[in-house]
């Protein structure tokens, strides 16, 4: 009778992610189990914002048929809507500290993490579904949500033009080389797709421990039309900045390695009105 072989890492990485499907555990995900190269590139997106299917995301706020005009209509094809619209984008959200922190901080906004990874977008979907599970009466971490997306090339097809209050751009790939340049996740061409997608006075949060990588953004950010950045004195009492400066899981390993952070906002000009 032959042994059987003990089970391998990636089997025991699925089996463990299977067990955590269960709509009713509130037990937090452990990050092993979703380990990921980090440079993956998926093409899912929605054709328009309009096709988007948030609901399944946020089921707590899908609105009711007296919330909507015309009326819900079950057997088209066009998604539930919500009462409310998605504001606040945590873009390569990674683990989802960010997101965690401020859900309960932000109670008023939707927000989503978009994570180009497809395990670590299973853990953050784990994760906020367990911490649901933990508060079933206060309804905390209803407000946040995780899905896999290329930002870089879908932004506009998930949300409409000024939909967007916040966007957070959080230790982002540095991308050291220079012919790599072209793949940070901030240029003239992103940060125009970002000036789209947010609505005036809204508010770009960048951080990072590369400081060439740091002045990058600087230079992209001051140099578009749409953005100017946030007076120091803002930004200090801005508590955002505040939980995004300690509550990802990038900025701790900084803290714990005792590095040193860059932070700068840019806020969302008017638009002219010749435009």
């Amino acid at each position: 009778m032959s042994m059987q072989s003990p089970p391998t890492k990636r089997q025991k990485r699925e089996e463990y992610r299977n067990a955590h499907k269960d709509e009713g555990l509130a037990q937090l995900p452990k990050k092993r189990f979703y380990r990921q190269r980090a440079h993956a590139n998926p093409c899912f997106s929605p054709v328009s914002p309009d096709l988007m299917d948030w609901a399944a995301l946020y089921p707590a706020y899908i609105a009711s048929s007296t919330e909507t005009t015309p009326p819900i209509e079950s057997s088209g094809t066009k998604p539930r809507p919500l009462n409310k619209d998605v504001t606040v984008a945590d873009i390569g959200c990674g683990f989802g500290g960010l997101l965690v922190a401020l859900g309960p901080k932000l109670p008023d906004e939707l927000l989503i993490g978009m994570e180009i990874r497809l395990q670590v977008t299973e853990f953050v979907q784990d994760r906020i579904k367990a911490l649901r599970n933990q508060n079933p009466e206060t309804g905390l971490y209803q407000n946040i949500a995780c899905l896999r997306a290329n930002t870089m090339k879908f932004l506009p097809n998930f949300f409409r033009k000024a939909q967007l209050a916040k966007i957070f751009l959080c230790f982002p790939d540095p991308h050291f080389k220079a012919r790599k340049h072209k793949a940070r996740i901030v240029s003239p061409t992103l940060n125009s797709e970002y000036a789209f997608v947010m609505r005036p006075g809204g508010i770009v949060y960048t951080i990072t421990d590369v400081e060439d990588l740091h002045r990058w953004m600087v230079q992209h950010f001051e140099e578009h039309p749409n953005f100017e950045r946030v007076g120091k004195e803002e930004e200090s009492e801005d508590g955002c900045v505040k939980t995004m400066m300690v509550e990802t899981e990038e900025g701790r390993k900084v803290e714990r390695n005792k590095g040193e952070k860059f932070a700068a906002c840019y806020r969302r000009l008017e638009d002219p009105p010749w435009s």
